[in-house]
């Protein structure tokens, strides 16, 4: 790996956001501690504080997993509940860490933690090996396309340090995960509490000549070549001074979802089908002749056309407007999603009226089986859907753009988010099993 892919364009040390996620009792809080403490990533003041609590519970060294359980219901049960972010550095990359919770009944907080993570490390206790909450992970991870998944082998000094051991679980995963159709699976033997091959190389494991967990952090390709996608700029604003300086002057800001955007490329303006050129690029109140994501930036374009917000400028293969889509969908309230309700669907920066047509099936994530029938979807499920949208939306498959295949559903009562929606189908293989009102928009 070279360290090309440790830096962007603009010659900044690269962003790599990545998710954790585990069974209970894995350890998961525990090696997110061990990694933020060996980085140098802990304030004084924090591991201050960490020492008081756990001398005070009679513990003799420090309570890492404290470091991440923030909340006061999470470190009175010992358990993660809620997606903790965490922000840390070293002098070869930046990270986002998103910490989900484990827990069954918290799937919707690990689709949420996930949702923008190019890697997400999946935790297992050496002792017990992969089960059914491994898998749940592993589908979730594929299900959002994350890029690239490592498994994490936890414990490994409470069964000897055996490569054996390691090496059935890392077999047996990456099978599961591969059929999954995730790309790349890194496996890696660690212990969070004794620190072995999480920061440093572990003495006890020479049979191990992989990375540590760190190491992989720190040079995995975070993305390809940047002009690989399409570039798609989802208008948030029109920016018209009208002033004596800027009589002229028509320019649309917003955030680059995808894609590098220069100067001079043709380009699209959907949903009206509009095709003009980038006349102009403003980023941070100069010209710049390329942009690309997720910069935000002005784009002035070479004709007077009607573009407002919500809009979608695309170059390259556009996507078709439509008001038809089937989505995989994640259900994220406590209120159930039925055919025939009436709701809000937000993409990018645009939101429209919907009417959900169908409940295709749900998906069993435990054994990946479609069954149809269901009546609704109750939080936590993943199923498959058709709504129908009271105005065209240009919408790429979440396989192809995780930004602009991605929308959320919303009720349009009090504007409390429903469901998380994905474009497109939700695996490359899934086995389906059979089961023994008013047009809005």
């Amino acid at each position: 790996m070279t360290t090309a892919h440790l830096t962007d364009e603009s010659g900044a040390t690269s962003l790599l956001r990545f998710a954790t996620a585990g069974s209970v009792d894995d350890g998961k809080s525990t090696l997110v501690g061990r990694l933020l403490h060996d980085s140098k990533s802990v304030l004084t003041d924090q591991l201050e504080a960490v020492e008081r609590v756990s001398l005070g519970r009679g513990q003799e060294a420090p309570d890492l997993a404290l470091l991440t359980d923030g909340l006061r219901a999470e470190r009175e049960q010992g358990i993660t509940i809620d997606v903790a972010y965490r922000y840390f550095a070293t002098a070869r990359r930046r990270f986002i860490l998103a910490d989900t919770p484990g827990h069954v009944q918290y799937t919707r907080n690990m689709v949420t933690g996930a949702s923008t993570a190019e890697l997400a490390v999946v935790l297992v206790d050496a002792r017990n090996g992969v089960v059914e909450q491994t898998r749940r992970h592993a589908a979730v991870a594929a299900l959002l396309r994350v890029p690239h998944v490592v498994l994490a082998v936890n414990k490994m000094d409470l069964v000897d340090y055996a490569e054996p051991v390691f090496a059935a679980i890392a077999e047996e995963f990456t099978a599961y995960a591969a059929s999954l159709g995730v790309k790349d699976i890194v496996s890696v033997p660690i212990s969070a509490l004794a620190g072995d091959n999480v920061v440093e190389p572990s003495a006890h494991m020479d049979w191990y000549g992989g990375p540590t967990l760190l190491e992989h952090l720190e040079t995995v390709a975070v993305v390809g070549d940047a002009g690989s996608e399409p570039a798609r700029f989802p208008v948030q604003y029109v920016i018209r001074p009208q002033t004596e300086e800027h009589p002229d002057y028509r320019g649309y800001a917003g955030q680059l979802a995808s894609g590098v955007l220069r100067v001079g490329d043709k380009v699209t303006v959907l949903p009206s089908g509009h095709t003009t050129t980038v006349a102009g690029i403003d980023a941070l109140g100069r010209e710049t002749d390329i942009a690309w994501a997720p910069q935000s930036i002005t784009v002035r374009l070479a004709e007077d056309i009607d573009v407002s917000r919500g809009d979608l400028i695309a170059a390259g293969p556009a996507p078709v407007p439509t008001k038809d889509i089937e989505a995989t969908v994640c259900h994220l309230n406590e209120r159930t999603l039925r055919p025939g309700a009436k709701v809000l669907l937000k993409h990018t920066t645009r939101t429209v009226r919907a009417l959900v047509k169908e409940i295709s099936y749900r998906i069993d994530i435990d054994t990946l089986e479609q069954r149809s029938g269901a009546e609704g979807l109750e939080v936590n499920d993943i199923g498959h859907v058709v709504l129908r949208t009271a105005e065209p939306l240009a919408l790429d498959s979440y396989a192809d753009n995780r930004r602009t295949g991605s929308f959320l559903l919303i009720d349009p009562a009090d504007g409390t988010t429903l469901t998380a929606g994905m474009a497109g189908e939700a695996f490359e293989t899934v086995r389906t099993t059979e089961p023994d009102g008013e047009d809005w928009v």
